[in-house]
């Protein structure tokens, strides 16, 4: 868990799952090149390039939106007893950091109000379930699990030509309960509150704005995923659905929140995980605000 900061009335606070170095960067870069990767690892390390290991360094957590009437929870990691055996460092993971991270706000699982999931990956939907009595139930029995009904779709098509390990254990079962709800990849969650298209990572991403005017922030998910792709906002990684079109939409967003001086909150940017654009060459800064 980490402090929080305030938009107005809107409190944001973060439950960390885990901050270590994780991918060879040119691996989860296809189309980076290595002399690319050289001319900015003096800046890179060692908070977002490890320079012992020499992967990048990502946080996986999820933000916490606390607004007058709700308690929302925008992604929801990789969770535990998860079948993950292409990733050995997820497989069947059994650690207490999120559940201790969300005790430390001063929450239980009955606080969440609605858990928002920015698309339907392995790292961004894994608490949505937990194992009891070996079965998979929704972690946070009293809330709404918001979903893209779009993304959901395409994940269902997929999933019923061979099994999607993160669909079947982390969002079937949360539809079998009656808690999900599928909306507009532009749903309003409330007046400050809204879903934005971000597609290209998946075929039906959405980014989170909260707040308005000089008070608002954006929640990217995997619109971008490492401060390198802001610096070269044209770089896609590996598990990107439309490579080129997520291009597209990084530089658009980036743009749009560079000119408007938008608070960026980052799903796997290093700690504090937030910040400001300026403009570097033909890509952008993310200074960090802690």
């Amino acid at each position: 868990m980490t402090g929080g900061f305030a938009l107005g009335d809107i409190t944001i606070q973060r439950i960390i799952e885990g901050e270590s170095p994780l991918f060879d960067p040119l691996t989860f870069f296809p189309t980076l090149t290595k002399e690319a990767l050289e001319e900015n690892r003096s800046w890179l390390e060692p908070a977002a390039l490890d320079p012992v290991t020499g992967k990048l360094v990502l946080c996986i957590q999820s933000w916490v939106v606390r607004t007058r009437h709700h308690t929302i929870l925008v992604d929801t990691c990789v969770g535990n007893d998860k079948e993950r055996p292409t990733r050995a460092f997820w497989h069947r993971q059994r650690g207490d950091a999120y559940m201790r991270g969300l005790a430390a706000l001063g929450l239980t699982v009955d606080d969440i109000d609605i858990v928002m999931c920015t698309h339907m990956h392995v790292d961004h939907v894994g608490w949505n379930t937990r194992l009891e009595n070996g079965r998979w139930v929704p972690t946070f029995p009293k809330a709404r699990y918001v979903f893209s009904a779009q993304e959901f779709a395409y994940w269902n098509a997929e999933n019923a030509k061979a099994p999607v390990l993160p669909f079947a254990d982390s969002v079937l079962p949360v539809v079998e309960a009656g808690r999900a709800v599928m909306v507009a990849d532009d749903h309003a969650i409330a007046d400050d509150i809204r879903l934005e298209p971000t597609p290209g990572h998946t075929p039906h991403h959405v980014a989170l704005r909260v707040g308005k005017g000089d008070r608002e922030a954006l929640f990217t998910g995997d619109l971008i995923h490492s401060p390198l792709q802001a610096r070269y906002p044209h770089i896609s990684m590996a598990a990107d659905w439309d490579p080129a079109l997520a291009a597209t939409t990084r530089r658009r967003v980036l743009e749009c929140a560079c000119e408007a001086r938008t608070l960026l909150c980052f799903a796997h940017f290093p700690s504090p995980s937030r910040g400001r654009l300026s403009r570097w060459g033909n890509g952008f800064r993310a200074d960090p605000v802690g």
